[in-house]
């Protein structure tokens, strides 16, 4: 990028979701440039899944030589219960005392991940403790995001502080989150998780499932959790109307989740090279299947 300073350090914002893990072991196996460091940051009310994901991936930054932080402003749910605790904005999907259906303001993002992870790449650029403000003049990190080519729209290109530069790896490869999910495949990792907050109001109906089906006693804490804040964040005004998680605006345990959404339906659909990784070539080796010679096809 001209006119900009040279970066000191290369950063991974690391959500232990899909994508930010393909980058993560890119970079241990050397696909892609190697990182100075990845930075975690813990809502305190993530999946156990994404801490068993942590685990993981914090032994293979280990082999590689790559430096690992964890950081974090608090526990998410504990400071929203919290009437003693600043207020806490979450997206609450909100019905109105007219009947009219409202949503609350995102700002938990930006409090509980953003804010703890600028906190620590200042303080990696050699900010003064104890409150790690101001970075000395001219030091710069680049911040891999890991967005991929369906989620282009969340790219934000305009420049928000002096100390980083932002960079989309994945989307310089063209990947999409399919893709990603291949290449997991293929290097023999395994499941990922998507990384969200247990109770997070952007769940959609299959991650709702998923917890009810297969996470009891996270199912249990989005529920109970769900009936303590109709009214909103426990340190805030009551709110006139309700408060729910689910798009719904019913109690989470009566909610609709059972409703496959024409969104998740066209997920669910493979492609053939999915069905192909899958359960390999229906045709096999067939002397009268064999298509040897013709073209090949590559994503």
């Amino acid at each position: 990028m001209s006119g900009l300073p040279e970066p000191q350090l290369r950063l991974l914002s690391l959500g232990a979701g899909v994508q930010s893990t393909v980058l993560a072991l890119m970079a241990c196996s050397g696909e892609l440039p190697a990182l100075d460091g990845a930075i975690f940051a813990d809502t305190g009310w993530e999946p156990a899944a994404v801490y068993d994901q942590i685990e993981r991936l914090h032994a293979e930054f280990d082999r590689a030589g790559i430096a690992f932080w964890q950081v974090t402003k608090g526990n998410l749910r504990a400071d929203t219960l919290d009437p003693m605790h600043r207020f806490v904005s979450v997206p609450y999907f909100t019905r109105n005392v007219d009947g009219s259906a409202g949503m609350g303001r995102r700002q938990c993002t930006s409090e509980y991940k953003l804010s703890p992870i600028n906190r620590k790449v200042r303080e990696l650029l050699g900010a003064k403790p104890p409150e790690f403000r101001r970075v000395p003049k001219g030091r710069v990190a680049e911040q891999w995001i890991g967005f991929s080519t369906d989620e282009i729209h969340r790219v934000n290109d305009r420049r928000e502080n002096a100390y980083t530069t932002k960079r989309y790896p994945l989307l310089e490869l063209g990947m999409t989150r399919k893709d990603c999910q291949r290449w997991l495949r293929g290097v023999g990792w395994g499941h990922t998780t998507k990384s969200a907050c247990v109770g997070c109001p952007f769940h959609g109906n299959a991650q709702w499932r998923d917890l009810r089906d297969n996470r009891p006693e996270e199912w249990a804490d989005a529920v109970d959790f769900d009936r303590r804040i109709r009214k909103g964040g426990a340190s805030a005004e009551p709110l006139r109307g309700e408060a729910f998680l689910h798009r719904s605006r019913v109690p989470l345990d009566l909610a609709p989740i059972d409703r496959v959404t024409r969104h998740e339906w066209a997920d669910r659909q493979l492609d053939i090279f999915d069905e192909l990784a899958e359960y390999g070539d229906s045709d096999g080796c067939s002397p009268y299947g064999c298509r040897s010679g013709t073209s090949a096809v590559t994503t």
